[in-house]
C-alpha cells in the first residue's frame, strides 16, 4: 500500500480525535511513567496523551514514515518510532498501551491482544478503540462496487479486503481472565457531513485505501465516481442539508492484574 496521506487523514481531525478523547477519559491511571501510542498516525492522539500525562515518557509508534514525520513536526518534544504493531514489543514493561483506530489494520487478534496485555507492567492499562463499521453503507458499498463490472477483474474477493475484527464479547473473554478490570462498549457516532463527496473523502484516507491500491491509476476515478454515486443514494440529505455519517466504534479498557 502507498504510504498514508497525513494531510487527507487530518482533514477530519476533530471527528477522528473525539473517540480518542472518549477512550482516554476511561483510563484511570494517574501518573504512568511509560506511555505508548500504538499506531499514532499524525500525532493527534499522542498529543492527548502528552497533555494528560506531561511527566510521562510518551512514545508514538507507527509503520508510516509520512505519518511519523507529521507527528514529529506537531510534537517536537515527544518520541516517535517506526514499528509494526503485529510484531512490536517494548524494551521494558509499559504503564499505558493506547491504540486509537489502529489495531483493526492488524490480524490475529486472538494472539495480538493477549500479547499486548502481557507487555504491561502490573497495574498497567491496555486501551484501544477500533471502527466497527464493516456493515455500514460506506464499507458495504466499497465491496459492492469492487464486485461489479468493470472493477471485479481486479479483485479476487472483495469481501476479504480488510482484516476482520472480533465481536466485542470475544475481546472481553481474551482479557478478563488476566485483568483486574475490563470494560468493553460500543459507541455509534453521528458525524454531520457536508455532502456525499465529503463522506468519500473521509474514507479515501483509510478504509478505501486497500481497494484503491488494487486498481490501476487510470481506473481509480471511475471506481470513485461509482462509489460516490451509491454513497449519495445511501446517505439522505437531512433537514439542514447535511448527511449523517453513522460510525460505530468498539472500545476496550483493561487493567492488568
Amino acid at each position: 500500500m502507498a504510504d498514508w496521506n497525513p494531510a487527507l487523514y487530518s482533514r477530519y481531525e476533530r471527528e477522528r480525535t473525539r473517540p480518542a478523547r472518549d477512550l482516554l477519559a476511561q483510563v484511570g491511571l494517574e501518573n504512568p511513567k511509560r506511555v505508548v501510542d500504538l499506531g499514532c498516525g499524525p500525532g493527534n492522539s499522542t498529543e492527548l496523551l502528552v497533555q494528560r500525562y506531561p511527566n510521562a515518557q510518551v512514545t508514538g509508534v507507527d509503520n508510516s514514515e509520512a505519518m511519523l514525520a507529521s507527528a514529529r513536526k506537531r510534537l517536537p518534544g515527544a518520541t516517535f518510532a517506526l514499528g509494526d504493531i503485529a510484531t512490536w514489543l517494548p524494551s521494558e514493561p509499559v504503564d499505558l498501551l493506547y491504540a486509537n483506530a489502529s489495531l483493526q489494520w492488524v490480524g490475529e487478534h486472538e494472539t495480538l491482544i493477549p500479547r499486548l496485555l502481557s507487555a504491561l507492567a502490573p497495574g498497567g492499562v491496555l486501551a484501544f478503540q477500533m471502527p466497527d463499521n464493516r456493515a455500514e453503507p460506506t464499507h458495504r458499498l466499497m465491496r459492492e462496487v469492487a464486485a461489479s463490472e468493470p472493477f471485479s477483474r481486479y479483485f479476487e474477493d472483495p469481501n476479504n479486503m480488510r482484516t476482520g475484527i472480533l465481536p466485542l464479547a470475544q475481546y472481553y473473554d481474551l482479557l478478563a481472565p488476566h485483568a483486574a478490570t475490563c470494560d468493553a462498549w460500543h459507541t455509534i457516532y453521528q458525524h454531520p457531513m457536508a455532502s456525499a463527496a465529503a463522506i468519500v473523502e473521509w474514507v479515501s484516507s483509510t478504509g478505501l485505501q486497500p481497494f484503491l491500491k488494487r486498481l490501476p491509476e487510470a481506473v481509480q476515478p471511475d471506481y470513485l465516481a461509482e462509489y460516490q454515486r451509491r454513497i449519495d443514494a445511501a446517505y439522505a440529505v437531512r433537514a439542514d442539508g447535511q448527511r449523517l455519517l453513522a460510525f460505530p466504534r468498539l472500545f476496550v479498557v483493561a487493567q492488568r492484574a
